[in-house]
C-alpha cells in the first residue's frame, strides 16, 4: 500500500501562484509514476500533470501546459506542482495519485490517491 497526502492549497486572485506538495508513504519503492489530477465543480476528474518517479520524464495536460509545473523529490518521496498565472477555471480540488505502471494519463489506471486539496481562484 502506498498512502499519499496533498498539501499547500488556498484561494489566490487570478494571475497569482500555488505550489501543492503531495508527500507519500508505505511501499513507495513501487511508485512508477506520480500524478496530480483535478476536478472542478459539475466535471470529471481529469489529468493535469505526472511525472516518472525513476527517470524524470514529465506529461502535462493542454490545458495547463507552460503553466503548471512538476517536479520531484526522491530523497523526500515528495512530488511537487508549481502552479503559475492561475485562472478561475483552475479552481479544483488537487488530487495527487500513484501508478505502478507506466500509464501517466489515464486516471482509471492509477492505484492510489490522496484525499485532494483544495484551490481556489474567484472570477
Amino acid at each position: 500500500q502506498v498512502q499519499l497526502v496533498e498539501s499547500g492549497g488556498g484561494l489566490v486572485q487570478a494571475g497569482g501562484s500555488l505550489r501543492l506538495s503531495c508527500a507519500a508513504s508505505g511501499r513507495t519503492a513501487s511508485i512508477y509514476i506520480m500524478g496530480w489530477f483535478r476536478q472542478a465543480p459539475g466535471k470529471e476528474r481529469e489529468f493535469a500533470a505526472a511525472i516518472n518517479w525513476s527517470f524524470g520524464h514529465t506529461y502535462y495536460a493542454d490545458s495547463v501546459k507552460g503553466r503548471f509545473t512538476i517536479s520531484r523529490d526522491n530523497a523526500l518521496n515528495t512530488v511537487y506542482l508549481q502552479i503559475n498565472s492561475l485562472k478561475p477555471e483552475d479552481t479544483a480540488v488537487y488530487y495527487c495519485a500513484a501508478n505502478r505502471i507506466n500509464v501517466p494519463t489515464m486516471r482509471e489506471r492509477y492505484d492510489y490517491w490522496g484525499q485532494g486539496t483544495q484551490v481556489t481562484v474567484p472570477s
